[in-house]
């Protein structure tokens, strides 16, 4: 029988990840959403979708003969200055969330068996060279206060619990998003000291570790959610100047950081050196264990310096061999495309889409005309296909689809690798145009898709 996992937080950038996962594995998914519009555009995935305000009691019906609840909901904390209004706000969508979403779980005849909960290293506080495990003592502070709260209101669940203290995760969103532009721009460097401990994880090994953690059952209680291998600030920047090829020379002094933002400067200026030999000796392997092959494998996609990932997934009610076909025929290329890029098929190799097949059109790129060249090289009918460009507006662009029968339906998924040309100048044009433009592409890709294949 297929088993339910009820997820609160799916719409983050680990919550994405995490569901589809999920779903690649067999289970069912209940999201739990404040903007149920929200959430079916940025996951669609089948799924069911139901509403929860993140605070109130939740519907028993909701976990009702549920396997398992994975909670990841929780304000961001640092996508604004630290006023007492935004701090509350902090405060309250972990605790007062948590206590709500266990509450409602006692309630229920046949109650979720697992709960896999979330919290953060910064429960530690700022400690220097100490190594931290999880029987550290907690801090005191605006964090530490926070993180101590959320964990308390987990205790009600009388289930099997684990409770994951997540470090600095590093993947495309997230903290890492926030730090890039600077340092792909040339403008990088230490911070205060630069002799700050960072203990992080690569956000593919957390959705791992969380997988981990619902299907052993003897991965209870509480567990550090870091790579083994944490890095001083210091460090950290070599690593990120070699993976991009960039320089890294321009220091920020502590006393900028407090003037920038605040109190909220802790979370940049506080030293973790967090272990996860807990997590390692209920057998969780990491696969990215040290900073550079993390680094390496998010900045250097394909092993391309500097390149880019855009990801996108749909999923639709029909089965790989009613939606391939479609995507078999170049000239349909032209309806998933914006009108605005004015985008015309000029010549296909082949009779048919194969393996070599050379595509050429047109298309204006901000009003600019533009000549691109795609040759496909891969096609794997009913599975999957890669476009690669040859000539156009790219230094690199390699795109991969992939069609995966789930739920009565099929799973597509682009995987898009590219590189801008004129080094620091592109990736600025890049950071000021092209990443918008890619985003609204697929979304429009996405809906008429979906109005194509509509029931």
């Amino acid at each position: 029988m297929t088993k339910t996992i009820v997820v609160t937080g799916a719409t983050g950038f680990v919550g994405k990840k995490l569901c589809l996962e999920l779903l690649l594995k067999g289970y069912d998914l209940k999201i739990l959403s404040r903007n149920l519009n929200r959430a079916r555009e940025i996951l669609q995935i089948p799924a069911t979708f139901l509403q929860w305000d993140g605070k109130s009691e939740v519907p028993t019906d909701y976990f009702e003969g549920a396997h398992a609840v994975i909670h990841l909901a929780g304000e961001p904390i640092a996508d604004n200055r630290w006023s007492e209004k935004v701090k509350s706000s902090i405060l309250s969508s972990r605790k007062d969330g948590t206590n709500a979403l266990v509450k409602s779980i006692s309630k229920c005849k046949f109650p979720p068996r697992i709960l896999i909960g979330t919290s953060a290293i910064g429960i530690y506080g700022s400690r220097g060279d100490e190594l931290l495990n999880e029987g550290s003592s907690s801090a005191s502070g605006f964090l530490a206060d926070v993180c101590k709260e959320w964990e308390k209101a987990y205790e009600g669940f009388s289930g099997k619990l684990a409770i994951l203290r997540v470090g600095v995760v590093l993947g495309f969103g997230g903290a890492l998003e926030k730090m890039l532009p600077p340092f792909r721009l040339g403008g990088g460097g230490i911070l205060a000291s630069g002799k700050q401990w960072m203990s992080w994880i690569h956000h593919e090994d957390l959705v791992r570790l969380y997988i981990h953690a619902l299907e052993n059952d003897n991965f209870s209680g509480t567990f550090n959610a870091t790579a083994p291998v944490p890095v001083a600030n210091r460090e950290f920047t070599s690593a990120m100047g070699k993976a991009l090829s960039r320089p890294v020379i321009f220091p920020v002094p502590a006393v900028a950081l407090k003037l920038i933002f605040g109190e909220m400067s802790e979370v940049l200026l506080g030293s973790q050196r967090v272990s996860s030999e807990r997590a390692v000796s209920q057998g969780f392997k990491f696969h990215f264990p040290d900073i550079n092959s993390a680094l390496n494998d998010l900045l250097r996609p394909l092993g391309k310096v500097a390149g880019y990932v855009h990801e996108a997934v749909k999923w639709i009610p029909y089965t790989t061999e009613e939606v391939f076909p479609f995507f078999s025929e170049a000239r349909n290329l032209e309806k998933i495309t914006p009108p605005w890029l004015n985008f015309r098929i000029l010549k296909v190799s082949t009779p048919e889409i194969q393996e070599g097949t050379l595509i050429d059109y047109k298309l204006r790129i901000k009003g600019v005309p533009a000549r691109w060249r795609t040759r496909i090289s891969a096609w794997n009918p009913i599975d999957s296909f890669v476009d690669e460009q040859l000539k156009g507006p790219y230094k690199l662009w390699h795109h991969t689809h992939k069609f995966i029968p789930m739920k009565n339906g099929t799973l597509m998924t682009d995987k898009v690798v590219y590189q801008m040309p004129f080094g620091i100048l592109g990736d600025f044009v890049r950071l000021v145009l092209v990443h918008r433009d890619i985003k609204t592409i697929f979304g429009y890709r996405s809906k008429v898709i979906e109005s194509l294949f509509r029931t």
